[in-house]
């Protein structure tokens, strides 16, 4: 009898620790790095109503280092449009980030080559391992009294050699 109440209770535990979920970063693992390629999907319109009239959007791109003592150097800051165009590079050189610092890029509402399938491509790295930065963007837009705002969190990519 002692040993099925053992057995349950290490079933039981052994399925939690399947089960439960991990927190996630831009890269949806844990832990420290030293730079990563962050894809991050931005929505220059979105597509209203049953006749597909688009809705023009100002995109945010916000880049923020999540690290408390260690500053990162965001080599590349790139903007696609929905087939996969580069249409701007916004950074010349690159830019150090210090700890718990912000960055933010903005697309103008007006300018719509982006497409709904949009994206940035954010790179960063650093000479030692650090939490890793969050990068989104941020879609908002007005009409009339209506508003409409949205986010999109990046996610870690590995680039193809």
């Amino acid at each position: 009898m002692k040993n099925s109440g053992f057995l349950a209770y290490f079933l039981i535990l052994l399925a939690l620790c399947l089960l439960s979920p991990l927190p996630l970063h831009a890269g949806g693992e844990t832990g420290l790095s030293d730079g990563q390629s962050i894809y991050v999907p931005a929505y220059s319109h979105i597509y209203t109503g049953n006749r597909e009239i688009p809705l023009l959007l100002t995109v945010t791109l916000s880049i923020r280092n999540t690290d408390p003592t260690h500053p990162i150097k965001i080599t590349t800051v790139d903007y696609y449009e929905t087939q996969g165009k580069l249409i701007k590079k916004y950074l010349e050189k690159p830019v150090i980030l210090g700890p718990l610092e912000s960055l933010r890029y903005i697309v103008p509402e007006k300018d719509k080559s982006g497409g709904s399938g949009a994206n940035f491509i954010v790179e960063w790295e650093t000479d030692k391992p650090v939490n890793p930065p969050i990068a989104e963007s941020i879609m908002i837009s007005t009409q009339s009294q209506q508003g409409i705002s949205f986010t999109s969190r990046g996610q870690e990519i590995i680039k193809s050699q």
